[in-house]
């Protein structure tokens, strides 16, 4: 069975409330709810999992890296690292260990956004980017890892 880890950085657990003419209106629960159900149908599996804290997120990278491409392992990474996107190296460096898929996922499109918002650390290291479709972006993300 195929497993995907799907991580959320900074602030994605106040989605629904957090600027929803910018982000929307469904939860980060919303959203794990559609993942899982999505992924559900194709026999996937889904590890979903949020913090506000970067070096948790490192943690939860390094942990794909030690059981990628294993039979019960991971077979990809999506990634919406909200604000750290545009600032963390740590996460950056932790993406390089690995050898899966990477997708990076943004609720709104950042390259419309502010300035300091155009730069991602990810992206040189994703197999594709997705900006702008909302929750339906990590439903997309699935869809290619599949």
């Amino acid at each position: 069975m195929k497993h995907l880890m799907i991580l959320n950085g900074p602030n994605l657990n106040m989605l629904g409330a957090r600027e929803p003419d910018i982000y929307g209106t469904d939860t980060l629960d919303d959203i794990e709810a559609m993942c899982v159900a999505h992924a559900q149908k194709s026999g996937t599996g889904i590890t979903f999992k949020q913090t506000n804290h970067e070096g948790i997120l490192v943690d939860w990278i390094q942990d794909v890296f030690m059981i990628q491409n294993q039979e019960d392992g991971y077979h990809g990474l999506i990634i919406n690292a909200a604000a750290y996107t545009h600032t963390s190296l740590a996460i950056h460096d932790a993406l390089k260990l690995l050898t899966v898929p990477i997708i990076e996922v943004h609720l709104s499109n950042p390259h419309e956004r502010e300035d300091f918002r155009h730069h991602s650390f990810i992206a040189p290291l994703a197999s594709k980017i997705i900006v702008g479709k909302g929750a339906q972006g990590y439903i997309e993300a699935i869809d290619a890892l599949l």
